[in-house]
């Protein structure tokens, strides 16, 4: 596996490759500086209104103090999904103290805009093919507390800012869906009789008092719609960090918390590693500073080895959003540390911007890798919920309420099987290639006989509700009527 990832960075480099076709011009119409939550919405408001026909907000909920989560989609169609079109979010603000992920959503989303009406290649193919969510603050509450503290270029506390309102970390605020997986594969369990995805949430959810507003909201959000691929921006280190997240409890009890991994720790590797090394990569190896070997990490320590990469797990293990992210949705999800300082002083942030520009890009143009497709049924109906599995691979995803799907793989062969309940599984041969573009692997499927001999049985009778989606929910329309914005 290793071997295969050094051959395919190193010789065909094929984001080497891409940086090279498709080198970012620098522009003179950004502006540079620190936003409060108010000058936050009114920038957004703003691209809106300078490009209604391709961008729309929307809110994911509310904070515990009652602010807006806002999310902005850019998109040639940003109001509804289209069939076969990948969908994509970058999020900041986890911790309200990380200020240059925000910053840089922001600057996203006027670079998209202007790009995309200026007709630049790039930007046009980046809006008419991918359905990009963007959400510059997470922690609304948290963003206002560290914006009031800032003094000159110092906040007044390391943490002032970083929890909620209610005292919450919200990265490490998600369900454990780890342990559950691992042990039902310890037993032997994964995946004939307990699946390798989409792994319930337990019972006690609900009624969990140790559950943030904002986490409750995200978690809605992340099931609301297909999501394909995801990074969440943090501060206090430069590395990108891929799952797992956590590692395996034992029995000095180190489960939860920020520490720093024993070296004699071996985590549990994530079924799809070479792949998360691989979109890891597309972002360091862009990046204008993340792979210098000169630079050592924030606190002194290697962190990354010089590549600019490494595995939470090995790292610093915590329960986090990215496993749950890869265990309970089909999205695949990153955490990208931008910096030691969390938040620099605003003079700063134009280079912060040219570090970050094309590493952006280059990560979100790695949603069209791998295999996509529809499933339907002999008539052509789309098929909800029917999964996909490789051969190899013990991850699998699901279609999404349009019968279509993605799966994120590096070139190769691959045997791909789709299933869904009362139709007979098909197999086929699909091979990822190492130019650009998903490659296309669509089926069609046939009634089960056994499903052909009960039906005659029960067609008269009323029929009952489904079976529960393991793929998420119906989207929803994005509730942005009450912020007067374009639906």
């Amino acid at each position: 596996m290793n071997n295969f990832f050094l051959l395919l960075f190193f010789q065909t480099d094929p984001v080497d490759a891409l940086y090279r076709q498709n080198e970012v011009t620098p522009v003179d119409y950004l502006k540079f500086k620190h936003h409060s939550y108010s000058e936050m919405v009114d920038l957004m408001k703003s691209v809106n209104e300078e490009c209604p026909n391709i961008t729309t907000i929307y809110s994911l909920g509310r904070s515990s103090k009652g602010k807006e989560i806002l999310a902005m989609i850019i998109s040639s169609n940003p109001t509804e999904h289209e069939i076969g079109e990948p969908e994509l979010r970058f999020t900041a603000g986890l911790h309200g103290n990380e200020a240059v992920g925000r910053e840089m959503i922001l600057l996203l989303m006027q670079y998209l805009c202007k790009e995309y009406k200026d007709r630049n290649p790039r930007a046009q193919r980046l809006v008419e093919g991918i359905r990009i969510h963007l959400v510059p603050s997470l922690n609304p509450d948290g963003q206002e507390e560290a914006f009031e503290a800032v003094s000159g270029s110092e906040l007044s506390s390391w943490t002032t800012g970083h929890f909620t309102n209610e005292g919450f970390d919200i990265f490490q605020n998600f369900p454990d869906l780890n342990s559950i997986l691992w042990d039902a594969e310890d037993k032997g369990m994964v995946p004939k009789l307990t699946p390798n995805h989409h792994v319930p949430i337990p019972e006690n959810f609900e009624s969990n008092s140790s559950i943030a507003v904002e986490t409750r909201a995200i978690i809605s959000w992340m099931k609301s719609y297909p999501f394909v691929l995801g990074a969440n921006f943090q501060g206090g280190e430069r590395i990108v960090a891929y799952p797992y997240d956590k590692e395996e409890e034992d029995d000095r009890g180190r489960s939860a918390g920020y520490h720093y991994a024993e070296p004699e720790d071996e985590p549990r590797v994530i079924a799809d590693e070479s792949l998360f090394r691989w979109l890891a990569v597309s972002y360091a190896s862009t990046h204008l500073s993340m792979t210098n070997n000169h630079h050592r990490s924030c606190h002194g320590d290697t962190a990354g080895g010089g590549i600019g990469i490494i595995n939470r797990a090995k790292w610093k293990p915590v329960t986090g959003m990215n496993d749950f992210s890869y265990l309970h949705t089909n999205c695949f999800e990153l955490s990208i540390f931008l910096g030691c300082d969390k938040f620099p002083h605003q003079s700063e942030l134009a280079y912060e911007w040219e570090k970050n520009r094309e590493a952006m890009l280059t990560f979100m143009e790695q949603v069209h890798r791998g295999i996509r497709g529809i499933v339907k049924d002999q008539q052509g109906n789309p098929i909800a919920n029917a999964t996909i599995s490789i051969e190899g691979i013990n991850h699998d995803v699901t279609t999404a309420p349009t019968g279509d799907y993605w799966r994120l793989l590096n070139p190769g062969e691959y045997r791909v099987t789709a299933r869904a309940e009362g139709f007979s599984p098909v197999t086929k041969l699909c091979v990822v290639g190492y130019e650009s573009g998903a490659t296309a692997c669509s089926f069609n499927l046939a009634k089960s006989n056994w499903d052909r001999i009960k039906q005659p049985k029960t067609s008269s009778q009323t029929p009952g509700p489904g079976p529960r989606s393991q793929g998420g929910t119906a989207e929803r329309s994005p509730p942005s009527e009450h912020l007067g914005l374009r639906t």
